[in-house]
Order: structure tokens, then C-alpha cells, then sequence
């Protein structure tokens, strides 16, 4: 099923708005009634355009016009729309209808979660899920206020909640009770939510800086209700943070967070009534890793977060996504950074970036951040929309400075508060604020592509000049719009060979600095550094100052100086990288001119294990080799097999390189796998993992350290590490590690995930047969996307040799998958598929393989409309002039 496309250039403000929306809702499991009012307003400009109200999946039992029963011939129904040509002016429509949640496995709209004795009843409705629960507008740019009456048996659904504020609750006949909500903020449809069911709770109180007392809970199923207090405590944290540096405080009574294990996304940000998937909402030492716990401090900073960048101040429509999504990740990225390590948080935010933005935007489903036209818009929520949306916003901080970026937001919240708006209109805020032009700036959120940034440099000893050539370009990307020079902020500065910083004089920038921030706003710009006595080693994008590619032409000692001495943490590590990369590509190529490099570099980090002030989280990175993925992204064509065997032996000859200070090291470390999840401790876990990873590699008599580690461990953490490097390193004790690990965690759901992601990624071409065989396990479900995600998402995304084969069963696997899932739930099938996107990028063999499956999806019936977007996108021509058509 191909859906439309939706153009931006086809905008029409609504014809019809809603003032207020009354919903009742009967709840039961195998069907619920929905009652409707909505008090509609057509705009004076567009009085000959007829109501129509969207609808799927609901059944219409009855409707009224301003209390009069309507006849069947006075309405039409066609398709996912009803329409009410006759109305005009203004009118009250009312509704009677039936869902039916338990058959609701797509997860749109109201369905159950967990069983039908036990589960709940909960709502998504972000991007077009409210349709699915009754008839109405539903569009982000309608607005109206909410007030929803739920009623239920009290012994199967005690709990009831609405976004908003509670209005009421009390006693009905046969055992039932009813509980109201009305959300005094006007919010588009997206923004309803609603749970009912049996759940546990949590509670807490934060007083905001305007004096307002609001009531704080987190709800779950009894179970996993005691692994929500540190969910508590990140959300209290989040609410100063945005208080203190943003000005903005909650201005509902209530906040009410709820978990479940079924949730196709990370999180929703209703109002009021934040939805959440377990996994970012559960912590505690036995089952959270430390990476689990910085999830969860993000998930709910960034959900909180959006009560200001994405509810009171809303999109006009799904183009805008980014404005409220890339915003939101740029602030969750602030507030953890300040609560945690910036070093360690810039550097996970680059990986991501770079491993899924960057393939992103080089393959067919490269969109521009703000894309001009979508078939699904559900096929949107990307990391071009969300990672390098964060990018262009920190741009933006980064040119205008915190004062300036402040005084930027405040106009924008100012202006906007109840609004529905785009992304011109918060660059508008910004540039009054500041007095500044950002228009040009437009251009990062219309175009598609990573740019890339060439620098070159040359010294004049006569002069003591030194020249700085910065040009940027374009690579290669599936669009044929003109392009146009982007405003790209390039932090930098200089050091000497013996890695010293450099003051930096030039014109145009005052004397006796040592880092500047020019923004390179033309093809080409050529600095000129002056009073210097040799070459400097030039350090860009410090802090990684905009997201593009780096084209820096030097030599790998001067980034061996870099990796040594930068004393911008985040810098230290792209050296770092650099180098890994360099040699990476020596390998790959059967240089041996690598080798120097490869002992520099091996004295550098020895180095480095003895610096006190170090972050051990950064020098955990540092020995963190980019995995498969990210280090074929940069390749012509693809090879994984080749790939795979070039990254093991580097790592390998880097792990008996340093033998002896990986064991010294990690015997150090021994006291910190007691240590709680204070952000020192996670550091220093971090560091004694990735040592233990590295001898794994270097010998397999570390098999018998790992399975100490395994057994003796206290925290999640430590014992996942170890069962990794039991698992990849394929040792004898692997299977008994992953029967115990099992065997503890049956009930856990959350950790019994990692447990199928541990084996998925298994590097081996007959982890196919492992995969195969765990979709049978019990703990596994296809209607869960969780387990799909942790099984079958990371077989295809993280597993290139056991996805790849040559044989092409995995990527038969995978399709076969696909069509099972798109059954149950498509937008988890859609992203599935997105592991097709690059197949033009592989060696012929494999490259045919994928296409065949590709084709074979395309022709089989019945497909959704999420699939059939990414299906038709991924096998588009592309033109001599870059465009795509199917």
C-alpha cells in the first residue's frame, strides 16, 4: 500500500479549528466506546471548504450536529475520512464510536499492553495515532483544550490517567469508577494520551522557581516499580536544569511518567502523562549497565524537555520535526553533559552521528533535516531529524555564545507559547535576540548531505606566516537541488610538535587567544596565522564545532601530538580516531608503511595509562576501535568480510601491544566494579571492560579472567562486559555463561534483551543459525519490538559478517522477517528494512543478493505503507544528475 506523497509546498493553514475537545471514554480490553465533542470554527478565508474529520480503524456508531442526530446521508465516510460537507461557520459534532484495543497490534492509537488478564491500556498517538481512537482533526497545527472522562471496572483497570490535570473521580454503578483530566494548555492531537490498567506507583513533589507545587509520579507494573527511583531523581534534576539555565518551568499540578515493555518508540512526551518504553525508564545496579543508567538520565531529561520545545511551543506541521526533536536532543545533550562527563557525552553523541547520520545521508534515504516531502512521516524519526538536527542548534549556541543563545530562546518561547510554528520562525527569534542575520542558516535544514571540510596548510619561514586554506564541498548524495555554501563554525587552535598550544594571532581576531571559532560561510577562505616560528599542528573542530567531514591533509605524526597532548578531551579522542582509522586503512590495503604509526601510536597510549588527570572514560575510548559499520561508511564499496578481517587484526596486534598495561590497569581498577553509579565509578568501569575486552583479543588465557569477571560481578555492567567477551571470543565457557546469565534474568525483560543483542552480534557467518533458532526461544516475541530490535535489528545493522554472507540466507532471513513483522507492526518492519538502504554499496555478489530480496518485498502483497516508503526510496534510480526516481 503506497501512501501520497505530502509536499511542504502544499501547506494550507486548517480550514477548521478545533476550540475544545470533550472525550468519554468506556474501557474495556476486546473494545472500548469513545464519545467525542468538538467545538469546531471554520476560518473566515476558506468558507467553502466542508469539514472532514480522519478516522482509521474506528467504528462510527452515531454523530450529531449541534445535538441533532445526523442521517446516513448527511455524512460520507471514505476511507480514513468523514466528511461533513454541509457544515459551516461554527458547530459542535459529536460522536459515538468503537476501537477495538486488543486487536490493536500496530501500537497507533489505544491498545494493550502485556496480556489480556494482566496488561494495560495505553495510548500513542504521535505522529497520526489519534485517528485510530476517534474521529477528528487531527493535525499538528489544530490545537484545542482537553478535558477526557475515563470510566472502567476498578478491579481491572484501578489506575486511570489523562494528560492534564485531574478534575475529578468517583464511584459508578456494578464496580466501576470514572476519573476526569482537563489540560488548561492547548496542544494538538499528537500530545493525548491516556493509561489504564493495574500499576504500581512512585511518588516525589518538586516545587518549581515560580512557587508552584507539582506532584511527581512514576507508574509501573508492581515488578519493576522499585527499579524507577533513579527515573525520579533524573526527572527532578531535569526540571532545575531547565529552570536554571533555561527559564522554563512545568506549569500543570502533575507530572505522570508511566513504563511498558510494548512501545515501538524510546519515549512520548504528552503532556502531563509521559509514556515510556522500560528500557529508558528502569535502573538499578543488578539490572542497568552504566550505559543503561546515561540512557535513562537522557530519556527522561529529553521527554521532560519537550514540555516547552515541542508542546507549548508545537510544529506547524511533520516537516517541522526537527524544531522540536533536534532542539530537545541538543538540551537533553547540555543537561547530561553538566550531570555526567562532556568529554564522554560528545564523544557518544559523534559515534552515533557519524555511524548513522553519516550512512544516512550517503545512501537513498538521505532526506535534508527538514525534509520538502515524506509518503510515511513515520519513516522520518531519523537521526538526520534528530542527531544532526541537535548539530545545526549547537551551531548555532557555538556562534551566538550561551548569553546570546538564551536571549534567542526566551524571545522564541515568548513569542510562540501556544503556538504551532516552523523552523523559520525559531531562527527569526534567534536572529532578533541577537541582532544578527541566520537566514543563510536555513540552508543546513533544506539540503541533504554531509559536507565535508578540506583544510591545507603552508608555512612561509621567511614571513613566519602560516596559511590555513579552508574550503568545503558536498559528497555525493541522492538529490539534484543547486547547492549553496553553508555557515559552518570551525573551532580551532594550534599547537607545536611538542604539543604546547600556540597563541593565536591573525587579522581579524584579537592577539593572545588560543583557540579561535571562524565561520567558514563561502566555498572557500583562507586564514593567515602570523609571529610563528615553525609549522603548527592545526586542532579542528574542537568540540566538534559542526557536523561534517574532515578532509585534513598531514601527516599521521601530528596526529599522534594531538592524541597525546589536545586538552580538549573530545579532540584528544578525534585523533585518537584518526589514527585507528589510518591504520585501519594500512591494514586494510597491506601497507606496511603503517607500522610507524602503529608504534607511535602504541607509545602514546602507554603514555596515557599513567596520565593522573585523564577521564578513564575518554581513555576507554581512545581504545574503542570504530566498529565495522562506521569504518566501511567511509569506503567506495563495502566488503565486510574484508573489512571485518582488517579491524580484527588491528585490534589484535593493538591488544598484544599493550599487554601488560591492560592487565596492569585493570587489576587497578578492581575496586571500581563495587563502586555505585556516581559517574568516577562508571569511568573507571568503563576503562576496566574495555581492558578486559582488549587481552581477550590479545590471548585466549584471558578466557579464565572473563569468567571470573563474569562470575564475581556485582553490577550489570560487569557481568554483560564479560559475557561478551565470552560470547565473541567464542570461548569454551561461553555457553555455560549464557545459560546462567538466562537463567537469572528469565524475568527481566529490559536485560533479557541484551542478552539476545550479546548472541546477534556474535561475529561469525553461522550466527544466522543462532538467530534462527532464538526467535523460538520463549522470552522472545515478534509482537514486541523491543525483542525485535534486540535480536533481529542488531543481527542486520551490528552484525555486517553474520548479515552479509555470501550465501545471502541472512539477508533471506531478514525479508522473510520483515514480512512476518509488517503484519503486527509496521513501523518496527519499516525500520527493519532501512538495513537493505546501502545495498548498491556492496561487492556485485552481495549487492544482487540484497536487490532480489528488495524486489521480492516490493512485489509481495499486501505490504504497509511504512515498508512500501523505505522499499521505494531504497530502490530508486538515481539520475546523472543525483536525483532519484523509481
Amino acid at each position: 500500500m503506497k501512501k501520497p506523497l505530502t509536499c511542504i509546498e502544499d501547506y494550507r493553514p486548517p480550514a477548521w479549528r478545533m476550540q475544545t475537545i470533550a472525550l468519554d471514554f468506556d474501557l474495556d480490553v476486546e473494545q472500548s466506546w469513545v464519545s467525542a465533542r468538538l467545538h469546531v470554527i471554520q476560518d473566515p478565508a476558506q468558507a467553502d471548504v466542508g469539514l472532514r474529520l480522519d478516522g482509521e480503524n474506528v467504528e462510527l456508531l452515531e454523530i450529531r450536529l449541534d445535538g441533532r442526530v445526523l442521517a446516513s446521508d448527511e455524512y460520507r465516510i471514505e476511507g480514513a475520512l468523514l466528511f461533513l460537507d454541509a457544515v459551516r461557520g461554527e458547530a459542535v459534532i459529536e460522536t459515538r464510536s468503537r476501537i477495538r484495543p486488543a486487536d490493536n497490534k500496530a501500537m497507533q492509537g489505544l491498545y494493550l499492553s502485556g496480556g489480556t488478564e494482566q496488561g494495560f491500556l495505553l495510548s500513542q498517538c504521535e505522529a497520526e495515532g489519534f485517528r485510530h481512537i476517534t474521529w477528528s482533526i487531527d493535525r499538528p497545527d489544530v490545537l484545542a483544550r482537553y478535558t477526557v472522562t475515563l470510566r472502567a471496572d476498578r478491579a481491572r483497570f484501578p489506575v486511570l490517567l489523562a494528560g492534564g490535570n485531574p478534575d475529578g473521580a468517583g464511584e459508578l454503578a456494578d464496580g466501576r469508577h470514572w476519573a476526569r483530566f482537563v489540560d488548561p494548555q492547548p496542544k494538538p492531537s499528537y500530545l493525548f494520551a491516556i493509561v489504564a490498567g493495574r500499576l504500581a506507583v512512585i511518588e516525589d513533589r518538586h516545587c518549581t522557581a515560580e512557587g508552584r507545587l507539582v506532584s511527581l509520579k512514576i507508574w509501573a507494573p508492581a515488578p519493576l516499580i522499585a527499579r524507577c527511583r533513579y527515573a525520579l531523581d533524573c526527572l527532578k534534576a531535569a526540571m532545575l536544569w531547565d529552570e536554571q539555565r533555561f527559564g522554563r518551568n512545568y506549569r500543570l499540578d502533575v507530572f505522570h511518567v508511566v513504563a511498558t515493555d510494548d512501545f515501538t518508540m524510546g519515549a512520548m512526551e504528552n503532556t502531563g502523562l509521559n509514556i515510556f518504553n522500560s528500557k529508558y525508564l528502569l535502573a538499578d545496579p543488578l539490572h542497568a549497565t552504566d550505559d543503561d543508567y546515561r540512557h535513562v538520565l537522557a530519556v527522561v531529561a529529553h521527554e521532560y524537555f519537550h514540555n516547552w520545545t515541542g508542546n507549548r511551543v508545537t510544529c506547524r506541521d511533520w516537516f517541522q520535526l526537527c524544531l522540536k526533536e533536534g532542539l530537545t536532543v541538543y538540551r537533553e545533550q547540555e543537561f547530561v553533559s553538566e550531570q555526567t562527563s562532556r568529554t564522554l557525552r560528545r564523544i557518544e553523541d559523534v559515534r552515533v552521528l557519524w555511524r548513522n547520520q553519516f550512512s544516512e545521508d550517503a545512501g537513498p534515504l538521505a532526506h535534508p533535516v527538514r525534509p520538502s516531502q515524506y509518503s510515511e512521516i513515520n519513516n522520518f524519526y531519523t537521526a538526520t531529524v534528530y542527531e544532526k538536527g541537535a548539530e545545526i542548534v549547537r551551531m548555532l549556541a557555538t556562534v551566538l555564545g550561551r548569553d546570546g543563545f538564551r536571549r534567542g530562546m526566551d524571545l522564541y518561547f515568548d513569542r510562540h507559547d501556544g503556538a504551532a510554528v516552523t523552523v523559520e520562525d525559531f531562527l527569526a527569534a534567534l536572529g532578533d535576540a541577537n541582532q544578527r542575520e541566520l537566514s543563510p542558516w536555513l540552508a543546513w535544514y533544506t539540503q541533504a548531505g554531509t559536507p565535508v571540510l578540506e583544510a591545507q596548510g603552508a608555512f612561509d619561514a621567511q614571513t613566519h606566516c602560516y596559511t590555513l586554506e579552508l574550503t568545503q564541498s558536498f559528497a555525493p548524495v541522492a538529490t539534484a537541488l543547486p547547492r549553496q555554501a553553508l555557515p559552518i563554525p570551525v573551532a580551532l587552535a594550534l599547537f607545536d610538535a611538542f604539543g604546547n598550544r600556540l597563541k593565536i594571532e591573525r587579522n581579524g581576531v584579537a592577539g593572545d587567544i588560543d583557540e579561535a571559532v571562524i565561520l567558514l560561510d563561502r566555498p572557500r577562505m583562507s586564514l593567515t596565522f602570523r609571529h610563528l616560528d615553525h609549522a603548527p599542528i592545526v586542532s579542528l573542530l574542537r568540540g566538534y564545532s559542526a557536523p561534517v567531514r574532515i578532509a585534513q591533509r598531514g601527516d599521521w605524526a601530528d596526529l599522534v601530538v594531538l592524541a597525546t597532548h589536545e586538552d580538549d578531551g573530545f579532540n584528544r579522542w578525534q585523533a585518537a580516531d584518526g589514527l585507528i582509522r589510518h591504520l585501519f586503512m594500512a591494514e586494510l590495503q597491506g601497507d606496511a608503511r603503517g607500522a610507524p604509526a602503529f608504534g607511535a601510536w602504541m607509545t602514546g597510549l602507554r603514555r596515557a595509562f599513567d596520565e593522573a588527570d585523564l577521564d578513564p572514560a575518554t581513555l576507554a575510548e581512545m581504545l574503542t576501535l570504530a566498529d565495522e559499520i562506521t569504518l566501511g561508511e567511509s569506503l567506495a564499496e563495502i566488503d565486510p568480510p574484508a573489512i571485518h578481517a582488517a579491524r580484527s587484526r588491528l585490534e589484535c596486534s593493538i591488544a598484544q601491544a599493550l599487554q601488560t598495561e591492560l592487565l596492569a590497569c585493570y587489576e587497578q581498577l578492581a575496586a571500581a566494579s563495587m563502586a555505585g553509579a556516581e559517574p568516577v565509578a562508571q569511568g573507571q568501569r568503563r576503562l576496566r571492560n574495555a581492558c578486559l575486552g582488549l587481552l581477550c583479543r590479545a590471548d585466549p588465557q584471558y578466557h579464565a579472567l572473563a569468567l571470573r569477571h563474569f562470575d564475581d560481578a556485582v553490577c550489570l555492567s560487569d557481568k554483560l562486559a564479560a559475557l561478551t567477551c565470552l560470547v565473541h571470543g567464542q570461548a569454551l565457557a561461553a555457553q555455560n555463561a549464557l545459560d546462567t546469565f538466562a537463567a537469572d534474568y528469565s524475568t527481566a525483560a529490559t536485560v533479557m534483551d541484551r542478552w539476545f543483542s550479546v548472541q546477534a552480534t556474535l561475529p561469525t557467518a553461522n550466527a544466522l543459525e543462532r538467530v534462527r533458532a532464538l526467535t523460538r526461544h520463549a522470552a522472545f516475541r515478534w509482537d514486541n519490538p523491543n525483542k525485535v530490535y534486540a535480536l533481529l535489528l542488531a543481527f542486520a545493522l551490528r552484525n555486517p559478517v553474520g548479515f552479509h554472507r555470501e550465501d545471502g540466507a541472512g539477508y533471506e532471513f531478514i525479508a522473510d522477517s520483515i514480512r512476518r513483522i509488517d503484519r503486527i507492526t509496521p513501523q518496527v518492519a519499516a525500520r527493519l528494512t532501512t538495513a537493505f538502504a546501502a545495498w548498491r554499496r556492496y561487492p556485485p555478489t552481495l549487492r544482487e543478493r540484497m536487490h532480489a530480496q528488495l524486489m521480492r518485498l516490493q512485489e509481495a502483497a499486501a505490504m504497509s505503507a511504512d515498508v512500501t516508503d523505505i522499499l521505494a526510496r531504497s530502490l530508486a534510480h538515481a539520475d546523472e544528475d543525483g536525483s532519484l526516481r523509481p
